[in-house]
């Protein structure tokens, strides 16, 4: 019998004009909007739809855009006659961990924006106390990235951030160690592209933002998930609320195990993949993981009628 995962995206998906359909067309979208809006303090939704990219990018902004769009645009699934319960297990990759876990009942919209925003702010501050990057490997198996790394690393900061697909993965660290990995790339047997972003996510120079967070997570309420939720950081499904909280903190400073939980699910019989959010990031990994798993994208109006019309085989 065939199973269903729904699936949310991370950083790195924004782009301006995101959400304005589903924000126009739906009513329950509006709402999700305008209560991010009160609870944010400033027009999210105006960034989102109007940008300028470069004012969506900061770290603080990009993280509560991308989950409160990709909540907006399931609420327009919803009103739209869209089946929720269709689905039995979900996970988000890094950011889209904590939409993964109000999807599952376990954290309020409330909470789980304002949580996503300190976070946010919380790692820009670690990257800009020490200066640092990430770099994708094309071509690499997780033999070579760690080779990669301890070859470039010498004393400062390197080692994988995400283990996201057959042939991606992507390491995190101080500049300088960026830097040689970009050089001794193509002799280890790989390419290694610099990716535009504040610092090294996932790497042990988040250790003062894991360090803040871990304040936070505390002060506040989990509920147990009604459906199994992956944790980046070991593939398993989330549990009580002091084990969310746990895994939540040790994800800002550990790698994200996306093609691994993957593989778990397929492994256990989920067959069929709905990436619901911005972007077609995770839905281009799941082609990399398993062609033959059905893997769509919902980022749109257009893409919800299309879902309810055709529902995912």
């Amino acid at each position: 019998m065939s199973k269903s995962a729904i699936i949310f995206p991370g950083q790195g998906s924004q782009i301006v004009g995101m959400g304005r359909d589903v924000f126009e067309s739906s009513s329950r979208a509006k709402e999700i909007f305008e209560q991010a809006n009160k609870v944010l303090g400033f027009d999210l939704a105006k960034l989102c739809f109007e940008g300028p990219a470069e004012k969506l990018e900061p770290t603080d902004i990009q993280q509560p855009a991308i989950l409160v769009t990709s909540v907006a645009i399931l609420e327009a699934f919803r009103e739209a006659g869209g089946d929720v319960e269709q689905f039995q297990c979900t996970g988000g990759l890094s950011l889209g961990e904590y939409t993964a876990l109000h999807f599952a009942g376990a954290l309020s919209f409330a909470d789980a924006v304002r949580l996503v925003q300190r976070r946010g702010a919380l790692m820009q501050e670690a990257a800009v106390a020490s200066p640092s990057g990430m770099v994708t490997l094309i071509g690499a198996d997780e033999e070579k990235a760690q080779n990669l790394c301890d070859k470039a690393r010498e004393d400062g900061v390197l080692s994988p951030a995400n283990y996201n697909c057959p042939g991606q993965i992507v390491i995190s660290g101080d500049r300088e160690a960026c830097a040689r990995a970009v050089e001794f790339a193509g002799e280890a047997g790989c390419r290694a592209i610099a990716l535009a972003v504040a610092g090294a996510f996932h790497s042990p120079l988040m250790q003062s933002a894991a360090d803040a967070l871990k304040e936070m997570l505390e002060s506040t309420d989990f509920k147990k998930p009604r459906i199994p939720v992956l944790a980046n950081v070991n593939a398993k499904d989330h549990g009580s609320p002091d084990e969310i909280r746990d895994w939540l903190c040790r994800q800002v400073t550990q790698p994200v195990l996306w093609q691994k939980s993957i593989q778990r699910l397929l492994d256990e019989g989920v067959d069929r993949f709905v990436e619901v959010g911005p972007g077609r990031v995770l839905t281009g990994m799941m082609r990399k993981i398993d062609r033959q798993a059905t893997a769509v994208n919902v980022s749109s109006s257009e893409a919800i009628e299309k879902i309810i019309s055709e529902p995912v085989q």
